[in-house]
């Protein structure tokens, strides 16, 4: 099981790089292209670090290696990145009609929108190389997303660009509006990393399927500190300890 979820991340992984680069490629076209802008979207920086992240562990689980907490928590909070990006980019281009302009999706934006979220969310359930993760983690997922809109805001305010209308304060009626939609984002990401910490502190869908059934240890964790199970007889309690002879026991009259 370890050997074949290593192979399904490589593989994930891959795609997830194809797509960035053919999206790129796609958005070369646009007499309005910038780089720096198009390096600039929460979605191209979060699945960047999801291929990172998902190579990483995928060549662990290969090599038979424990993946640690640090990299499991940060796995974690990829997934609720991505995730994220996917349902704001959902929402953005359902009600595009509505303000009566069209988005375009080519097929590398549905990948990174669409496909690729719910197979790391599947990958999650999943549990192999999953450790139990702390309840603090809930708060660290915000760190990055708080970086970004504050650097976004400031570089916007300078070239006159955003990525995502709620940011640009031409398009929002006003501070209310701008807190209401950073509100709604910073709960998408907090409420979803609980989901994910909740679930990492679950039995793992693959300890039912077979030979993957012992939970990943943490390397923090010493080895043999496990407890026996219960109903296991105490040896050292009721073994019998051996009698050592006594010198009354020799033959002939005893010492004095």
């Amino acid at each position: 099981m370890r050997r074949a979820v290593g192979i399904a991340r490589l593989a994930i992984a891959a795609i997830g790089a194809v797509a960035l680069v053919f999206d790129f490629d796609y958005v070369l076209g646009f007499s309005t292209f910038s780089t720096v802008n198009y390096f600039s979207y929460f979605t191209f920086q979060s699945n960047l670090l999801n291929v990172v992240v998902l190579a990483a562990s995928g060549v662990l689980l290969l090599r038979h290696h424990v993946v640690g907490r640090f990299l499991v928590s940060v796995r974690a909070m990829t997934i609720c990145y991505v995730v994220v990006s996917g349902i704001v980019f959902g929402l953005i281009v359902s009600q595009a009609g509505s303000h009566n302009y069209r988005i375009d999706v080519p097929w590398p934006s549905q990948v990174l929108h669409f496909y690729l979220p719910p197979l790391v969310v599947a990958d999650w359930l999943i549990g192999v190389g999953r450790v139990r993760l702390r309840w603090r983690t809930v708060a660290f997922v915000l760190a990055f997303p708080v970086v970004w809109g504050v650097f976004t805001l400031i570089r916007g305010a300078e070239v006159g660009w955003y990525p995502y209308f709620f940011l640009d304060p031409a398009q929002v009626s006003g501070p209310l509006e701008f807190a209401l939609y950073s509100g709604i984002a910073l709960g998408l990401f907090s409420g979803l990393m609980a989901l994910l910490v909740l679930v990492s502190r679950r039995r793992p869908w693959a300890s039912s399927w077979g030979r993957v059934s012992r939970p990943e240890r943490d390397p923090g964790t010493a080895r043999g500190s496990a407890e026996p199970p219960a109903g296991t007889p105490d040896r050292s309690a009721s073994a019998p300890r051996e009698r050592r002879p006594q010198p009354s026991d020799r033959s002939g009259s005893a010492v004095r």
